[in-house]
């Protein structure tokens, strides 16, 4: 398989870039607790009424295609959904309300952590925590390995499978382009029954609990977000237990950076060794290209068949007769050495207009 020069050095640039990861993780032994003035959004669920225009909106101000049904279409809520590269919210339906038949429905997006798990796992530092709140994601760095997935207890990251060329991950912005022109999400703005609500999260904490304090009959004691992983820039407030609206009770406290910093320690050894892998693999990749003869050729090929599940003794023989090629090549390349030197040898001598001596040429190629 031939390496194009392009790629090689991008792997190159991702491996060094990643050797910074080790002081990054080790440095998230102090707990963030966000920048001073950090926004960000409390849903009230007990206010949304699953009319999905929060989608739409989230659709038209990031460009997305548009889904196969529309949105005014209600039949989708009766499936649970995930957000997925195409769609950076959604809202799911839980026939969990306090009043009998009464559902529930609950927005579905990047909860945009204090220190998110998505940036603590990736090596190449592609996601940022800014000082609006929002956790943007830098394409242009992103070498695809989709830990951030993995990572992500809410499992928000999505990845663009459908995408042959330039796949990148997807997820919620918080529209922090918007935010840096003075904007509301576009969830936010839309938002009919203003279940959603943008402001400084210290703010909206205040609000969240206020709201808790005038209401105990109507909302769950807990403002979700607050201190989950470390604490989250989008909150929420619930009328029932929040497992109840499909988020998870049982992350705890403690940022993600804090339990994977001693495993991203070792990230930088690892990748370190990178640069000299890809040089291997780029050298071996360029010699095959140039390799001339059948005999080397038939040698690669028993190499190729043994990879594939055939008979190893095939490597076996095809080494050996790579290790005779060998032999056989520095042979012909002494032999040629020494024959030029003869050669130049008797030119010198006749130049000199003496018969050639062997006794003298010997002396001469001793010395």
């Amino acid at each position: 398989m031939s390496i194009s020069r392009r790629k090689f050095l991008g792997w190159i640039g991702a491996a060094g870039l990643a050797t910074t990861v080790g002081c990054r993780a080790e440095a998230a032994g102090k707990h963030f607790t966000g920048y001073p003035g950090s926004g960000g959004v409390l849903h009230d669920a007990t206010l949304c009424i699953g009319c999905r225009v929060c989608e739409a909106a989230c659709n038209e101000v990031n460009n997305l295609p548009e889904p196969e049904k529309p949105f005014k279409d209600q039949a989708v809520l009766e499936n649970r959904r995930r957000t997925d590269a195409k769609a950076y919210t959604i809202v799911n339906k839980y026939e969990a309300g306090r009043d009998a038949g009464k559902p529930l429905f609950r927005k579905n997006q990047c909860n945009h952590c204090l220190e998110p798990a998505c940036a603590s796992a990736c090596f190449v530092e592609a996601f940022t925590k800014t000082p609006s709140g929002a956790v943007v994601y830098d394409p242009s760095v992103c070498v695809g390995c989709r830990y951030c997935m993995i990572a992500c207890p809410f499992e928000i990251p999505a990845y663009e499978y459908d995408n042959a060329t330039t796949p990148v991950v997807q997820k919620c912005t918080m529209c922090h382009p918007r935010l840096q022109k003075g904007k509301l999400p576009g969830c936010v703005e839309k938002c009919p029954t203003e279940s959603l609500a943008y402001g400084e999260r210290k703010d909206l904490i205040r609000i969240a609990r206020e709201r808790i304090r005038k209401h105990p009959e109507r909302y769950v004691d807990h403002i979700y977000g607050e201190h989950e992983m470390g604490g989250t820039s989008w909150l929420y407030l619930s009328g029932v237990p929040f497992t109840q609206v499909g988020l998870r009770e049982d992350l705890g406290v403690t940022p993600a950076p804090q339990l994977t910093k001693g495993a991203l320690g070792a990230v930088p050894m690892v990748v370190g060794l990178w640069p000299v892998f890809l040089t291997g693999v780029w050298a071996m990749s360029k010699r095959k290209e140039k390799i001339a003869s059948e005999e080397q050729q038939d040698a690669v090929t028993a190499a190729i068949e043994l990879a594939n599940g055939e008979a190893a003794e095939k490597l076996a023989a095809a080494m050996e007769k790579a290790e005779k090629d060998k032999e056989t090549a520095i042979e012909k390349e002494v032999k040629k050495a020494v024959e030029e030197a003869e050669k130049a040898w008797e030119e010198k001598a006749a130049s000199a207009g003496e018969e050639p001596d062997a006794g003298a040429q010997d002396e001469e190629e001793e010395s």
